[in-house]
């Protein structure tokens, strides 16, 4: 007996080491010894399915349960062989042999079909080996097992976390996910456990299928559902706020901000819940007082949280605070005041990312290069969202087509990137001598293949449009860190240059600027071109004569200032037979309230007004703005990728310059350009220009002449040029990089 004994110890252990023959014959032995020992066979079962002999251990399993009608007997052997069943699969699962691991679930479901976490496991495995077809999810059944369970306390809460997270992961926006969420969060709130875990795991996913997919209508619903576990989280509502922003559910966005203030209790939160609030306000239009009061009580918080410089352990409430001025140029032209409050917010979120991303900064922070030569290859990175069919990405492609390859190494660092087919995604990736992805939970890693890369300067095309690319930066992987076009500069010290140009920044600007501002002798931006469809939009459609004078305004409702706005409509008012056309992110109702109230005030008829929907395509709104005879600039936050698309159209337009990078980005391309008809330095030059243009179609024709010309020879359509003196901009700075440590 006892030999039979150590017989099967030894079979299990050559099951362990993989011998599933040898493992076979002890067990072959064993039940030739004692053949009614049950447990042999369901061994012996088990290692020729190891051996892909399915058949012949379904046989063996049989024969084991033998010809009795014992039925509590048939149910103690069918338990023990589930048992050995199940830690086999979870002992593959930890080996990662996914297939066998499913293989081996296959049989648990076909012996128990209604065991709820086998088949939570089944799924998960089949998700993760890609082969989850319209067949097997129907042979399944799960999600109807699912609901029919009466007791939740029997499904494995660690399952239903790992199943979640895999299913966001892997199949965000399949068919199933919502349901699939609103049966776990029913779940985890009766078992009122991993609660955090779970919240965690759907925001996390709910992020991506926002910032990858833009399926925001979709992330709130799962949001929404969300709420059943914490209807006052502050988390969830942040994120539920921003989904109903972005997919357009403008009043439910800025509810919801208001009830995330209400719960909001430290400096910090505070702080926070504003930024929410501000952008919910602004996104829709229409709110302008609310705002404003929403943004001089922002200014006093962040001044508050300045003075207690507290030291903050958590990463996401750091990342929050990043954003945490960003619409403050949307109402303000004070650079020297806002831009100092800035730099010192910046550097109290410094401070704290130094204490708890010590292990990162100690490890992967540049370290003095070993090839110091101030002629060598450089190796350029580019860390971006945005290196897409985005603004930035339309721009940021004529730098790297025409980049020298024999002196520079271009290295591009993805940070979201889009998920489906993206060509333009896809043209980048070609471009770059090496190339990289990473996601939302994936910042050290950027961090560590930048550093490993030897990156010699890391330039940052997203400034505050993005915390994840704001956090890398704070480490500082690469010596030389450089922010360009994306926005304006992030006040962060381990930054070193802001490129700028003669005109985009004033004179004094270096006063408030905690970044070296490096101008380039005539333009911080340039480009070929733009690619152009066919128009869709005719006056006829929109009831506006032929001859009839058209401005445009084409910017989204962040940028829509009460002040400025009421600028545009006095112009209407002073040109006869005139009409404006708006476009733009906003809130159809409210935008129409917003306008309509300053038409009404200064007596202009508000059918002089014709709101336009977004334009399927960028090529199809550079198409429709040949519609315009003068697009009239936003202000204090002008125009800048619209500015350029309109420049290219050869369309006369009218800007007023300010003192702020977003209010001078209009200035510099129209010098660029080769006009300065249009550029005012005062509300009063502002309206003047505007009439000017609208009453003088010879003024117009010779500014759009100019345009056509300025296209052979213009700094601003001459990519090659700009990207001969961004890279002359790159070797002075590692020259001067490499002066500063010689020795």
């Amino acid at each position: 007996m006892i030999n039979e004994f150590v017989k099967v110890q030894e079979g299990y252990q050559c099951i362990i080491q993989g011998d599933y023959h040898k493992a076979a014959s002890y067990y072959e032995q064993a039940i030739e010894a004692e053949p009614e020992v049950r447990v042999n066979y369901w061994y012996l079962g088990l290692c020729l399915l190891l051996q892909g002999e399915e058949e012949e251990a379904s046989l063996t399993w049989f024969l084991g349960m033998g010809e009795t009608d014992d039925e509590q007997q048939i149910d103690h052997w069918t338990g023990e062989l589930i048992q050995i069943l199940e830690s086999e699969a979870e002992r593959q699962e930890e080996l990662e042999d996914k297939q066998l691991a499913w293989t081996i679930r296959q049989h648990l479901r076909s012996i128990n079909p209604t065991d709820v976490n086998n088949l939570l496991s089944s799924f998960d495995l089949a998700l993760q080996l890609k082969i989850l077809d319209n067949a097997y999810w129907d042979e399944l059944n799960i999600l109807k097992i699912l609901e029919s369970v009466s007791d939740y306390n029997t499904i494995d809460s660690n399952l239903v976390l790992k199943v979640t997270e895999n299913i966001l992961e892997l199949t965000p926006l399949a068919g199933y996910t919502l349901n699939f969420i609103k049966i776990f969060t029913n779940i985890i709130k009766h078992q009122g456990q991993n609660i955090r875990e779970f919240r965690y795991i759907v925001i996390y996913g709910v992020i991506k299928i926002m910032s990858s997919f833009k399926r925001n209508r979709y992330a709130a619903q799962i949001l929404e559902v969300l709420l059943l576990i914490g209807p006052e989280h502050p988390d969830t509502l942040l994120q539920l706020s921003t989904a109903y922003q972005d997919s357009r559910q403008y009043v439910e966005g800025i509810n919801v901000a208001k009830k995330l203030l209400l719960c909001s209790e430290t400096l910090i939160e505070k702080v926070y819940t504003h930024l929410t609030l501000i952008r919910a306000l602004m996104t829709s239009t229409g709110y302008w007082d609310e705002a404003c009061a929403a943004i001089n009580k922002q200014e006093e918080l962040i001044a508050a949280l300045i003075q207690e410089s507290p030291i903050i352990k958590n990463n996401s409430l750091v990342s929050r605070l990043f954003f945490s001025m960003f619409f403050f140029p949307y109402f303000k032209d004070e650079p020297a005041k806002i831009r100092p409050l800035q730099n010192n917010l910046m550097s109290l979120c410094r401070k704290s990312i130094e204490i708890y991303d010590q292990d990162i900064i100690k490890q992967y922070r540049y370290s003095l290069p070993s090839n110091k030569s101030k002629n060598k290859v450089l190796k350029i990175g580019y860390i971006s969202s945005s290196l897409k069919e985005h603004s930035v990405g339309w721009i940021t492609r004529w730098l790297f087509n025409y980049h020298n390859r024999e002196n520079f190494q271009i290295y591009s660092y993805m940070i979201l990137p889009a998920e489906n087919h993206n060509e333009l995604q896809e043209w980048f990736i070609e471009k770059s001598d090496q190339s990289y992805s990473f996601g939302a939970k994936q910042n050290h890693e950027a961090i560590k293949q930048i550093h490993e890369d030897g990156i010699d300067i890391l330039v940052d095309l997203d400034s505050l449009t993005l915390d994840l690319s704001v956090e890398i930066l704070a480490v500082k992987p690469a010596p030389i860190q450089v922010t360009w076009l994306g926005w304006d500069a992030t006040g962060l010290s381990t930054i070193d240059y802001f490129i700028a140009d003669p005109y985009v920044l004033p004179e004094n600007a270096q006063d408030y600027y905690q970044e070296k501002i490096w101008r380039l002798p005539q333009t911080y931006v340039a480009v070929d071109g733009f690619e152009v469809n066919v128009p869709t939009l005719r006056r006829e459609q929109l009831d506006i004569p032929d001859d009839a004078v058209v401005y445009f305004v084409t910017q989204s409702g962040y940028k829509r200032h009460l002040e400025h706005s009421k600028l545009q409509i006095e112009i209407i008012k002073q040109v006869p037979n005139s009409y404006l056309l708006i476009k733009g992110h906003a809130d159809k109702d409210a935008s129409e309230k917003f306008y309509g109230d300053l038409a009404k005030s200064q007596d202009v008829d508000i059918n002089r007004l014709k709101f336009l929907p977004l334009m399927p395509t960028e090529a199809i709104h550079r198409a429709n703005l040949t519609i315009a005879d003068v697009v009239l600039d936003t202000s204090p936050y002008n125009g800048a990728t619209t500015t350029l698309e309109t420049l290219w159209r050869e369309i006369p337009l009218v800007t007023k310059v300010g003192q702020q990078f977003a209010a001078r980005n209009s200035y510099t391309m129209m010098i660029n350009a080769g006009i300065t008809e249009g550029i005012a330095w005062s509300d009063e030059e502002y309206v003047e220009w505007g009439i000017r243009l609208g009453k003088d179609a010879e003024l117009r024709e010779q500014i759009s002449w100019k345009l056509k010309q300025g296209k052979k020879s213009a700094p601003l359509w001459n990519g090659e040029q700009f990207t001969r003196e961004m890279e002359k901009a790159y070797q002075q700075m590692w020259e001067r990089y490499v002066t500063e440590h010689s020795g």
